[in-house]
């Protein structure tokens, strides 16, 4: 299980309909909304854990 960079919940990779790659990295999503938001602005929120401390 991965986190979801946008809403951070738990995403299962191995089945996950939305993805995207940045940077060379996948990430992975739990809606196709959260994917339109996170490639609008990738940078915003490609440090999950940092976030998850808040």
């Amino acid at each position: 299980m991965v986190l979801d960079p946008i809403c951070l919940m738990e995403v299962d990779e191995k089945c996950a309909r939305f993805k995207t790659v940045y940077n060379g990295q996948t990430f992975y999503f739990c809606d196709k909304g959260c994917k339109q938001k996170f490639e609008e602005e990738p940078e915003k929120y490609i440090d999950i854990e940092e976030r998850e401390e808040k």
